[in-house]
């Protein structure tokens, strides 16, 4: 299928396939085995929201090699992983409101898997074929709070925290991508999925062994290094290599 947005038009919320622009207007279940319009859709009047409505938002820390080094922290014998609020989802296009601005607050560019099929206790050789595709997110941090508590979903919870789309790229390997962040047009991450610890499929059995993914869940699968703070003003581009890039303003 390539690569699927949801979009809304009025009070008409739909997915369709993304070809060079154009949107055509998929029919059935996203998931399932859906049919799709012959002609483009007009894209005047056309919003483009986050790709998916997960039931749960996983994120899993600690899973770059430069990033773990940058850290100072040992290499994890198993994913890191925790939760964070579907409601701090945003939109490519919308605006990062940070709750204190005294705080810092940091952002951490990510390839995210979505989940396609309901599964539970997959092993890693089998998880592939319950993954959807890939898209991008931000997983916005506010430092502060999270060097206060020991766990890190309020952190990292907030309200427009989560920066997810645009789009979930459907036929791409995730194991060798480029991915890269900018503040305000300056390269701050540089660096390749293959620097993963876990890899996605290993991501998606680990988690599977504690809980029951459901289609259009999602996983954030880590930042590399170069993580740094945002203000008001900024705009951040992620930029994963084979995906539509993410951008977002902070205020």
């Amino acid at each position: 299928m390539a690569a699927i947005g949801r979009f809304q038009k009025d009070d008409d919320v739909f997915h369709a396939k993304v070809v060079d622009g154009e949107l055509f207007r998929l029919h059935g279940d996203v998931f399932g085995a859906p049919s799709f319009d012959k002609q483009p859709l007009p894209r005047k009047g056309v919003k483009t929201l986050v790709p998916v409505v997960p039931s749960k938002i996983i994120a899993v820390g600690i899973n770059y090699l430069d990033h773990a080094r940058e850290m100072k922290r040992e290499l994890p014998t198993e994913p890191l992983i925790w939760f964070k609020a579907p409601t701090s989802l945003l939109p490519d296009g919308g605006k990062i409101e940070i709750p204190f601005p005294q705080h810092r607050t940091d952002f951490e560019a990510e390839l995210v898997i979505v989940i396609g099929r309901k599964v539970r206790s997959v092993s890693p050789t089998q998880a592939s074929r319950y993954i959807f595709g890939y898209t991008s997110a931000q997983d916005i941090s506010d430092r502060t709070i999270q060097k206060a508590e020991s766990q890190w979903a309020r952190c990292k919870s907030f309200d427009t925290f989560t920066p997810l789309g645009p789009y979930v790229e459907t036929a791409i390997d995730p194991n060798a991508l480029n991915i890269q962040q900018f503040q305000n047009g300056q390269l701050r991450q540089n660096s390749n999925t293959s620097q993963l610890i876990f890899k996605p499929a290993e991501i998606v059995s680990f988690v599977s062994t504690s809980m029951t993914l459901l289609p259009g869940d999602v996983i954030l699968t880590g930042t590399p290094s170069g993580v740094g703070p945002i203000q008001s003003g900024d705009t951040l581009e992620v930029r994963i290599e084979g995906l539509a890039p993410l951008i977002n303003t902070v205020k």
